[in-house]
């Protein structure tokens, strides 16, 4: 399906926000609304925008349908020739050819996927709810054949990390959970994620410090005359280490809610789990120190952030046009299309009010219409409001990131435990749930370009002032 023509003045929005954005300006609206035709157009090109080839969902429908298909030919086709001939068919893009080595593929802008390689796939059979996994794991579960379901899911966790103890969590409640995550995390839905088949992995990396004379840490490309003496490239290559780090989470519940209702407590932990994840994990790749936990991009411990420099005479907690500008500037130009900006709550009022000086005069850089939603977009790239950046004036507060080039190491497995020792005067069971991630930035430097100008990066920041 092509994408319908439109007049070159009437922008296509890319998301629901940019939509409620683009609705909220009665400038760009009116031209829609001109005639049925071009409203028909543009109803037709947004959804193109949203679902069509190239895009998240296009994929994601295309793999499932994939995968169900799959699994539906190996169910049903009793040709011995034929069911092995569709064995070998690799058909789950998150899969790898050699089917061992499908927990190494990465993926961009995903890592929630169901794994069947995973630790936990193992249990998929045993559950058909989180209901049922729950009530397993619950010391007073009444439930017929608990203690052969605990001591399963307790030796499937053993084999993975003997260390952690407790219950392997099934692949299909983990990946499940981290759907839920996907969907309000900042980093893990943008980052590449790289799943681990071992506690460490190590990820090649391209040790390129500049694009002076050659590309990619060495690799070069140069004209020459037929017959001419080649020219030698020695491209060096690097790698990072991905250690899978412990994140814990707990939660203590009556013992009379898990009597009464523990349908309740799981639509509780189903919803509540994946939002505690998704916001320690975000804190985490965004300023973590990379001891014990992630390294995060923002802040020096990044080699290959930029802190661009405030201006001369700049008040102190500010942000003026010039910083923005700037920033934008020493983005890495081949990143331009995917960055975001990240900035903290107290960074609206700054970003709302900037001004742009024209000789004795100015003008608002951000026209705000107060009946409407606020503009999240700047130079074309989303705004990202999140509280994990850095507060005000401090460096991180505001940055510009192509979070391609940060790299999530996903270990695939959870385990969850139950134990009353903890609040056993209460009347108490406390849950405890443990997964393993690590997450660093891809690159260890900032670029210098073929022209010899300033240094890029996909790590950008506002210095503290």
């Amino acid at each position: 399906m092509t994408t319908p023509v439109l007049p070159k003045d009437i922008p296509i929005p890319a998301s629901s926000e940019e939509l409620a954005e683009f609705m909220g300006d009665p400038g760009k609206y009116r031209p829609v609304l001109a005639d049925v035709g071009t409203l028909t157009k543009f109803i037709q090109a947004y959804g193109q925008k949203l679902q069509g080839e190239g895009t998240d969902l296009h994929r994601a429908v295309a793999a499932e349908t994939q995968r169900q298909l799959a699994g539906y030919l190996q169910d049903k086709d009793v040709d011995p020739d034929n069911a092995d001939r569709i064995k070998r068919l690799n058909l789950d893009p998150q899969a790898a050819r050699g089917g061992k080595r499908a927990s190494m593929l990465t993926s961009y802008g995903q890592g929630a996927a169901h794994n069947p390689h995973a630790p936990g796939a193992v249990l998929d059979h045993m559950f058909n709810t989180s209901v049922e996994y729950l009530e397993a794991i619950w010391h007073l579960s009444p439930g017929e054949g608990s203690a052969s379901k605990k001591a399963a899911i307790r030796n499937a966790a053993s084999s993975v990390s003997p260390a952690d103890g407790g219950f392997l969590v099934p692949e299909n409640l983990r990946s499940q959970l981290l759907e839920i995550a996907l969907e309000m995390a900042v980093v893990r839905s943008r980052a590449t994620v790289v799943p681990m088949d071992s506690a460490r992995v190590p990820f090649p990396t391209i040790d390129v410090t500049s694009n002076a004379s050659s590309l990619f840490g060495g690799m070069i490309a140069y004209w020459g005359e037929e017959s001419a003496a080649l020219t030698e490239s020695d491209p060096k290559f690097g790698r990072v280490v991905l250690d899978a780090k412990k994140l814990t989470g707990l939660s203590v519940v009556p013992n009379e809610l898990l009597q009464d209702s523990l349908i309740s407590f799981s639509a509780l932990i189903e919803r509540l789990w994946p939002m505690v994840l998704a916001f320690e994990e975000d804190a985490a790749f965004m300023t973590g120190p990379g001891v014990g936990e992630p390294l995060g991009f923002l802040g020096a411990g990044n080699s290959a952030g930029i802190a661009v420099a405030t201006e001369g005479g700049q008040p102190a907690d500010s942000i003026v046009y010039e910083n923005v500008v700037k920033m934008y500037a020493r983005m890495l130009p081949s990143s331009i299309g995917r960055a975001a900006w990240i900035i903290s709550p107290d960074v609206i009022p700054e970003l709302f009010t900037m001004a742009l000086s024209v000789g004795t005069g100015g003008n608002s850089v951000f026209v705000v219409n107060a009946a409407g939603p606020g503009p999240m977009t700047l130079f074309g790239r989303p705004i990202i409001v999140s509280e994990k950046a850095g507060r005000l004036g401090d460096r991180g507060d505001i940055a510009f990131c192509d979070l391609g080039y940060y790299l999530i190491g996903d270990r695939q497995s959870m385990t969850a435990a139950s134990s009353t020792d903890y609040r056993f005067g209460h009347d108490q069971t406390a849950y405890r749930i443990i997964q393993r991630v690590d997450g660093r930035p891809w690159i260890q430097s900032a670029i210098t370009p073929r022209n010899g100008g300033n240094s890029l990066s996909p790590f950008v920041e506002l210095a503290a002032r």
